[in-house]
């Protein structure tokens, strides 16, 4: 821990020796120096006062009441006549009406437009370097050997992937959070529509309820992706050194809109190529370099003739080993003489753990190119063909029912449908994001991650919230 007395003039004053690592106290001996106290410091305090970010907004639940139908036919026929005329206003009937009352709620005074510029977007590269002001152990130093250069590369590497990882969770779950808003506004709007044909008669209660647990689901998906969005900005802010509530509310107005788009083709990194990524990973692996060095210098320090009497050794005990099935017991070799000579036991040590670790990044190599090239066709498609097919399945839909050849639920549904598509393609997009950051990272010298199992978000709401 730094000595704060080699830098600190002495105290002035018994408070101030009692408060020793009091903001004011500080203050007050360095003079201007700490005119801006330290962010660290102010998080750090419990006497900081915590200020309040606005208050968490979550979707209206809806209601499990069952609806009032009218109490005689004059009034059943009255509300039918006069749900019909407002309906008759509207070029697509139920659902434009719905709409309009849903932007005019009854206030004639249209609310002012936000003229508030928005802040400085905050892409990738920006939060690395923001996060880095918190990591000056990832800092490299003049007078570090080559051994402690490598670790701070490999950590580094590992942070870059990190940051990388929640910036893109950041980005896709805010967007997926609008997504599933806008299922169950689409199901809201069916469960209001089917509530005023209950109250005009046309419709039963069970076909409501029907309508109303489609609702519920919708706003349970709904709910659940604003807290993984919210979570999500949490890791992220994290990251950046972002304390104060306001601050990381505020940072999902810095975050963009969108990922960026998957590029038409997946390939390794620049100049790289199949044949040449696993090349680029085990150069890129700064301790497997000091590694070989090693392992080189033991093996010449030993004859061929040893090494060619311990592999004979290495064969006879392997073959000795008892059959499959039977009790386990490691192999045996009895030759002392060859288990007494350092100098083999030492090369061979250096030339096994050489061997695994250069088999264990070739295969890191092979499973990251292979997991981007995966993650890259799973976005493509869900992109180009089944959001595709899922816009036109809409304007099929749409054309038939201002046919009058299908109901508005049925429009309803095929709008959920679509921003459900939409939401899957987003989450392959950023799994696609996600692999790409694994590999850049394996690239830079650390290990690869592991692949992630594809993200069954937007399928998971699709199955929530489908009506029928």
């Amino acid at each position: 821990m730094m000595d704060l007395r080699r830098f600190s003039p002495p105290f002035t004053n018994t408070r101030c020796r009692a408060a020793a690592l009091s903001l004011a106290c500080l203050s007050a001996a360095w003079g201007p120096a700490l005119a801006q106290p330290s962010s660290a410091l102010l998080a750090a305090d419990p006497a900081t006062p915590t200020t309040v970010a606005a208050p968490l907004a979550l979707p209206a639940s809806g209601s499990a009441a069952p609806q009032e139908r009218p109490s005689d036919i004059a009034q059943a026929r009255d509300i039918w006549q006069r749900a019909n005329e407002r309906v008759a206003e509207f070029p697509r009937g139920h659902i434009d009406l719905l709409r309009w009352e849903a932007k005019n709620p009854g206030d004639p005074t249209p609310a002012a437009p936000d003229t508030s510029p928005r802040p400085e977007l905050l892409d990738a590269a920006q939060a690395l370097r923001q996060s880095l002001r918190l990591r000056p152990d990832l800092f490299t130093h003049a007078d570090m050997n080559a051994l402690e250069k490598g670790a701070v590369q490999v950590a580094y590497a590992r942070h870059v992937r990190e940051v990388q990882r929640a910036w893109v969770d950041a980005v896709s779950a805010r967007q997926s959070s609008r997504h599933m808003n806008e299922v169950w506004d689409a199901t809201r709007t069916g469960s209001e529509l089917g509530r005023r044909m209950v109250v005009a008669g046309n419709w039963s209660q069970a076909k409501l309820m029907r309508e109303q647990l489609t609702e519920a689901s919708a706003w349970q998906a709904s709910v659940n992706a604003q807290g993984e969005a919210l979570g999500a900005q949490e890791r992220l802010a994290q990251l950046l050194g972002l304390w104060d509530a306001k601050a990381v509310a505020q940072l999902s107005e810095r975050l963009p809109d969108s990922l960026p788009p998957v590029p038409l083709r997946a390939v390794p990194g620049a100049d790289l190529s199949e044949a040449t990524l696993e090349a680029a990973v085990l150069r890129a692996d700064p301790l497997l370099a000091l590694q070989q060095t090693a392992a080189r210098r033991e093996l010449a320090a030993v004859s061929a003739s040893r090494r060619q009497a311990w592999n004979a050794a290495l064969e006879t005990a392997l073959a000795a080993m008892p059959e499959p099935g039977t009790t386990p017991t490691p192999p045996h070799i009895a030759n002392l003489s060859l288990l007494r000579d350092h100098s083999l036991e030492g090369a061979t040590e250096a030339e096994a753990s050489l061997l695994r670790a250069a088999s264990q990044r070739r295969s890191m190599a092979r499973q990251a190119w292979a997991q981007l090239q995966t993650r890259h066709a799973g976005a493509v498609h869900a992109q180009n063909v089944v959001a595709q097919l899922q816009a036109a399945l809409e304007q099929e839909t749409l054309l038939r029912y201002n046919g009058m050849l299908q109901s508005s639920w049925e429009l309803l549904a095929s709008a959920r449908e679509r921003m459900q598509s939409l939401d899957v393609a987003l989450q392959a997009r950023r799994d696609y994001w996600r692999a790409q950051a694994d590999l850049q990272a394996l690239l830079a010298g650390a290990e690869y991650a592991g692949p992630d199992t594809p993200s069954n978000a937007g399928a998971s709401a699709a199955n929530a919230a489908a009506g029928h």
